[in-house]
């Protein structure tokens, strides 16, 4: 009997999973794999360098698999790596999912003129969480994207960044394709105005769900709509069958603080390093 997988590797896999089922284009590379998709080419989640050579096989979900075996790249290939398949966008990402990894990856990354963020991988049991009196409806995309616009608007104005804020709110519909049932919620204001959204990625065959791309509208902050969108996510995935819910946290960010408030524990780190030669998100 195999071993079971680690919680980070687990939660590794199914991002790893989920980018190569969300992709217009897949190419495989030694240690991970490029992803594209040429309608979001704004977009650094459509068009990055994962690195998931570290991940555990055991921990990889069906019918989703990677190359056996799973080599681990050399840190000093990337750079050309990322410029050999990603040299016609205005940046290079690359997207290190093991921590160990992504550590020894940063010195050569840095050199090359790359900028580190690093992700929080928290997570917590979803068991015994109930829906909210007044829960986050569950939305079609369209039904916030004005919402969304204002917001991104908000955060990078002014009509130079008009198509990287459409492709922002649009790649939603890529991401119905990376996991088994792809959910959209969001609160609403007594008026009827959008006032919170977020995503919710659920996979009952793993057990695990994710929460992404969590947003309160400017004009709604602290009025709850984070906890609701957060409850009423942990019991949608309790009722789907998943039992443990993750999200990712910038670690120089305050959500993080949030979200161990509420229960959530950090299990590992994963970097993304970017090389910027213009706009993108």
């Amino acid at each position: 009997m195999s071993a079971q997988p680690s919680r980070p590797s687990a939660l590794a896999a199914f991002r790893a999973g989920f980018a190569r089922r969300q992709a217009a284009e897949l190419l495989e590379v030694p240690g991970g794999v490029v992803v594209r998709d040429h309608a979001f080419a704004l977009s650094h989640e459509h068009n990055q360098l994962l690195v998931d050579g570290a991940i555990d096989p055991t921990a990889l979900p069906e019918p989703v698999t990677l190359p056996e075996p799973a080599a681990l790249p050399e840190p000093a290939a990337l750079p050309e790596l990322a410029e050999r398949h990603l040299g016609d966008l205005r940046y290079r990402r690359i997207n290190v999912l093991d921590e160990a990894l992504g550590a020894a990856c940063t010195p050569v990354l840095l050199a090359a003129g790359y900028q580190r963020d690093t992700e929080l991988l928290m997570a917590r049991s979803t068991s015994g969480v109930a829906l909210p009196a007044v829960p986050a409806r569950e939305v079609e995309p369209a039904d916030f994207r004005d919402a969304l616009l204002g917001q991104l608007h908000t955060w990078m104005p002014g009509p130079a960044q008009a198509e990287l804020r459409a492709q922002l709110a649009d790649r939603r519909t890529a991401r119905r394709r990376g996991a088994p049932d792809v959910r959209f919620l969001a609160c609403y204001t007594d008026q009827g105005e959008v006032a919170a959204w977020a995503d919710l990625y659920l996979d009952p065959d793993a057990g695990l769900a994710q929460l992404e791309d969590v947003v309160t509208a400017d004009a709604h902050t602290r009025q709850g709509h984070g906890d609701t969108l957060l409850t009423t996510a942990l019991a949608r995935a309790a009722a789907a069958g998943c039992g443990e819910l993750f999200l990712l946290a910038d670690a120089a960010d305050w959500p993080r603080q949030w979200y161990a408030r509420r229960g959530f524990e950090v299990l590992g780190r994963s970097y993304a390093f970017v090389l910027r030669q213009g706009s993108g998100g």
